[in-house]
Formats: structure tokens, sequence, C-alpha cells
């Protein structure tokens, strides 16, 4: 999609796909959250960048950590996808449709905690994989549900497999997601001129909010957080979670601040839900 973009905005220009596997990518048979460790999806493609292999990296923006190796920077977020999570269940209308005992599949400490605390009669099952090998577990009978990000299987054109959409005022998305992320080398005046057409500034500053708020709570994929901006017309306006992993603790706010404050906002609402007792959840979970 990125190259399609690029070549678009700059006729005659070639851009060249270089597909790099993550340590991510490559473990599939343990939870993320016990192989713990920032930057899982990232490492390989910045080393690359670093190297000189490749000029641009294209990551799902809830992938790249909130700090970055000194020699790179995200020069370019482009438009957001849909950043909802959705829910996949053959058999039902909806989270609230399933019946006690269903199993659900995810592997994100984020849903997971979301789910024990809107249903907490369900059970919560591991589900690793790619997005159709996910597809086709919940097809065959081996999970009652599924739930995923509905920006990766709009990308793949395979919207149609979902159920329901999750109101992100009730279950809140993960950091950057839906959003992608260009991160470039610092030094590189001609590929940040390249990219620039890209550009979002909406979404960057939504997601900008959003990685302030990770950021100040210092948090990783061992701990359920979430959080969602919107930009309206000058007005950013973030949603904050942090849950237990059993979703029994649920620490969630609101706040709303001018364009232009976007960091600040996000930071002060860590604080505050820190300030309310989020902050004995993130100590009970940190390594």
């Amino acid at each position: 999609m990125i190259q399609e973009a690029l070549e678009r905005a700059w006729p005659g220009l070639t851009v060249t796909l270089e597909i790099i596997k993550t340590t991510g990518d490559k473990i599939l048979d343990v939870p993320l959250a016990q192989v713990g460790g920032k930057g899982l999806f990232v490492k390989e493609i910045e080393e690359a960048l670093m190297d000189g292999r490749v000029d641009l990296a294209v990551h799902s923006m809830k992938d790249v950590p909130s700090e970055l190796p000194a020699p790179l920077t995200l020069a370019v977020v482009p438009p957001r996808e849909d950043p909802r999570d959705v829910l996949i269940a053959p058999k039902a209308s909806g989270l609230d449709d399933l019946p006690r005992g269903a199993v659900v599949g995810t592997s994100s400490l984020r849903r997971a905690a979301q789910i024990r605390h809107l249903r907490p009669d369900l059970r919560v099952e591991t589900l690793r994989g790619n997005l159709d090998t996910r597809l086709r577990k919940v097809r065959e009978g081996l999970y009652d549900a599924v739930v995923l990000a509905a920006a990766g299987l709009r990308r793949m054109g395979w919207q149609d497999a979902v159920t329901a959409y999750m109101d992100p005022d009730r279950f809140v998305p993960a950091i950057g997601q839906g959003a992608l992320g260009i991160e470039i080398r610092k030094d590189d005046a001609a590929v940040r001129e390249l990219t620039a057409p890209l550009h979002h500034e909406p979404t960057w500053r939504a997601v900008t909010a959003e990685r302030a708020f990770l950021d100040e709570l210092q948090g990783g994929c061992q701990i359920p957080i979430a959080g969602f901006a919107v930009v309206s017309q000058d007005t950013v306006t973030l949603t904050g979670l942090v849950a237990s992993v059993d979703g029994r603790t649920v620490y969630r706010r609101t706040q709303a601040a001018s364009l232009g404050d976007e960091d600040a906002l996000g930071r002060d609402l860590a604080r505050r839900l820190l300030d309310a007792g989020a902050r004995a959840v993130l100590d009970a979970l940190m390594p």
C-alpha cells in the first residue's frame, strides 16, 4: 500500500519491497506477553534501516515502542484505517450474545482484560498466528469467537468476516491501532521529502497523544493498557485505560485538550490514572 502511494506521488519513482521477518513474526506458539521485551515486531527492520539495507520502514504503529533508536525517527503517519476491534463469531451477533462459557480467542492482554471485564462468564484462550490462521480456527469451531483488529481485515479485503464492530467507547483499542508509521534515518533528507506527501496530520496528532499516554505509564505488552484519541476541529480527545489481567479492576478516563497539546494530554491522563489507583495494577504486573 505504501509502495503504491509513493509511486503515485512521485511518477517515475521505483519502490522495491524488502520483506523482513521479525522475532514477533517467528514466535507463534507462545503468548507475546510471555516473550517479553519491547520492539518484537520492529527490531530486525530497524537494524536493516540503520545498516542502510533499506531506506524506509513501514510499521503497524501499535508495534512501535515509544522510544526509537537514536539514528531513527518516525517521519510520516498516513491516514488511519478503522481503529476498532471486531468480533468474529459464526453463531452469535455480538459479544453480549455469546452464550455463557463460550471460548473467545485473542493474543492480546488488552483485549482479554476488557472481555473478562464485560463478560466474566466467558473463557478467554490464547490465539496466535496470522489472520487467515485465526479466521480458520474460529470457522472450524476451535473457538466460539475471536477478537481482531478491523484494520488488518479491511486491508486484506476480508471485512465480510466481521460479525460486529466493537464501539471504542466501550472497548478501547490499542495505542496506535489502525495507524501505520513510516520510519526513516534522521539524516536522510531525500527520503523525508519523498515520504512527506503521505503524511496525515490528524492521525499524527491522535497517535502522538496515545503514545505519550503509553510512554508516561512505561507500559509494555505484558500489561493491559489501551488508549484511543480522536481529533475534531481544534480539539483532541483521549480515552485511556489500565486494567488488571483478570479484568476485575479497570481504571479508565477520558480527557480533552487543544490541538498542539497532544503530548501533554497523554502524559497528564496517564498521571491521573496512576494517582487514581492504576499504579498498583502496574506495579503488580511489572517484571
